[in-house]
């Protein structure tokens, strides 16, 4: 078993697993290509108008630059997109991020009353929204960047629904 099965009870199934979606990640291609396009430009221009000993120093801070713009701008935010998970199973929602300090949330079935999305023009065309998310006890919780964010709300909103129904089928209120 891998993640996030391994986190589950023994008879708690997985629903839904799904990281933010790839929009997330668009700034941070363009900025991998437009840096390395300008640092080599930069090198191009280096290698030809710069001799011997001058060349090297400015070719390798080039290459630092680069190496810091790349670590800082893309590579940090495709490992943040790619430890974000966001977890329906049929008992709780759960939504996990972060590499060295992780965070976490657990809101059980029973305790969500409300599901809401929302997504704008640009979103509906690339297939992602924000999901709101209100319990009983605290402010609503919004998620952006969920995939397909009209299915995660029905697949969610049935669930809740099976969750209240199987409460008063049993006498619970």
């Amino acid at each position: 078993m891998g993640y996030p099965e391994d986190v589950l009870a023994p008879d708690e199934q997985l629903l839904l697993h799904r990281h933010p979606h790839w929009k997330m990640l668009f700034w941070p291609v363009v900025t991998l290509i437009v840096a390395t396009a300008v640092a080599g430009f930069g090198a191009g221009m280096a290698a030809r108008h710069l001799e011997g000993a001058a060349r090297t120093p400015v070719l390798v801070a080039i290459l630092v630059v680069w190496a810091i713009v790349v670590v800082w701008r893309c590579a940090a935010r495709i490992i943040s997109w790619k430890s974000t998970h966001f977890i329906i199973t049929d008992r709780r929602v759960l939504i996990r991020q972060g590499v060295l300090t992780h965070t976490g949330i657990d809101i059980p079935m029973s305790r969500i009353s409300s599901v809401q999305f929302r997504h704008g023009l640009f979103d509906r065309m690339l297939g992602t929204g924000t999901l709101i998310i209100e319990s009983s006890s605290a402010e609503p919780l919004e998620y952006d960047d969920i995939p397909q964010v009209q299915r995660v709300h029905a697949l969610l909103y049935h669930e809740v629904f099976d969750a209240d129904r199987g409460r008063s089928d049993s006498g619970y209120r």
